[in-house]
């Protein structure tokens, strides 16, 4: 009895061990003053690691289990290259992340030394795929492209001619701003007439919307968070500045509406999503909002959809390589086509996204509109 008790343990044990259990990380700042943004991320990489566990799937003839590893850098950098080192000795398979490109760039050469594949969700800084590595990709549009439609639209859509230009100093802020300006200038008929900067923690901005004021522009670009802008909008209207705001994804959610403490009017911030789809992807996209709503009980703020498919793409790389293993199923992630919600996934030479969309908005009663999907 005792040696059939020992066989059924074993037996047992052979059957546990034969299930590979692969680790996804995803690391955003789940604390700090943008945690919404994190969690909603965070939200969306537990969505797809729970879908992918129901298929009960199958990696090179193996059973597998996804696990989530969920990692706070509260959109620090020190503290993000600290999460890093800690995944690197935890020997996570793939990375989704990290959320600001202040975070994610630092972060990316600790992976690329270690072998380890990074996918980010919402980091658009271009200098995060421009290092060389070969780890790096990237699910949404850069700043380049951001920036320069951004740069476009105010002049060619919303009649633009006096520019005041905020940054924040961070590597997204600064990148986003200098694009902006780049698009401006290949637009012409704009004047840029005033340049500013702030920080990401900043509450004051009195002296430089002072300046700005003084400088009677018809609209203020900030490259930043809403944690920033929707204070400054605050400000601007205690100012009598009655310019129109425009920005990239850091500003692009409802969140903006109640920093603003009810200062800002309807149409009068303008704002870009990296990503979005056009009519035809609209369906999967809108059932993956409601699947969101169910499992968490509140709306997607913006980037959820961009880390499911995140997960999704390195799963569906994995069962091309036919292996968990990050040396192995690197190859086929480079050159991976994978139909997402958010629109087909497929990387260029430098691991940006082939092809990406925008998403322009606007805001009415306190929530985002949809102006114009465009690439």
């Amino acid at each position: 009895m005792n040696k059939q008790l020992t066989v059924l343990a074993l037996s047992i044990a052979s059957a546990a061990s034969a299930q590979e259990v692969v680790k996804i990380a995803h690391v955003g700042a789940t604390t700090g003053p943008v945690a919404y943004f994190g969690k909603d991320t965070e939200n969306g990489a537990r969505m797809a690691v729970e879908a992918l566990n129901a298929r009960k799937p199958v990696i090179g003839g193996k059973k597998v289990r996804f696990e989530l590893v969920a990692e706070d850098d509260a959109g620090d950098p020190k503290q993000a290259t600290a999460v890093a080192h800690r995944l690197v000795d935890a020997k996570v398979n793939a990375i989704v992340g990290h959320q600001t490109s202040g975070t994610t760039i630092p972060a990316s050469k600790i992976y690329y030394s270690a072998g380890i594949p990074q996918i980010s969700h919402s980091s658009t800084s271009p200098k995060y795929t421009q290092q060389g590595f070969n780890t790096t990709f990237r699910v949404v549009s850069n700043d380049m492209q951001l920036g320069r439609a951004l740069g476009r639209y105010a002049v060619k859509q919303m009649g633009a001619r006096r520019i005041a230009v905020v940054d924040d100093r961070t590597a997204y802020g600064q990148g986003l701003a200098t694009e902006f300006v780049r698009g401006l200038q290949q637009q012409g008929g704009a004047t840029v007439v005033a340049k500013e900067f702030t920080h990401d923690k900043a509450t004051d901005f009195n002296a430089i919307l002072t300046r700005i004021r003084a400088t009677k522009p018809d609209l203020v670009f900030f490259g930043g968070m809403n944690a920033v802008a929707g204070p400054m909008l605050r400000q601007m209207k205690q100012l009598g500045l009655n310019a129109k705001m425009m920005g990239g994804d850091g500003i692009c959610s409802d969140e903006i509406a109640k920093l603003s403490g009810g200062a800002m009017a309807d149409g009068q911030v303008v704002c870009a999503e990296a990503g979005g789809v056009e009519a035809a992807g609209k369906p999967a996209l809108d059932k993956f909002r409601a699947d969101y709503k169910k499992r968490f009980g509140i709306d997607v703020q913006i980037n959820a959809p961009y880390a499911y498919d995140a997960v999704m793409t390195f799963a569906d790389a994995m069962t091309k390589a036919g292996s968990s293993a990050p040396a192995k199923y690197l190859p086929e992630l480079a050159k991976i086509s994978y139909k997402g919600v958010t629109g087909n996934v497929a990387f260029d030479k430098f691991g940006d996204i082939r092809d990406g969309t925008l998403t322009l908005y606007t805001f009415k009663a306190g929530h985002r509109t949809v102006l114009a999907v465009t690439r």
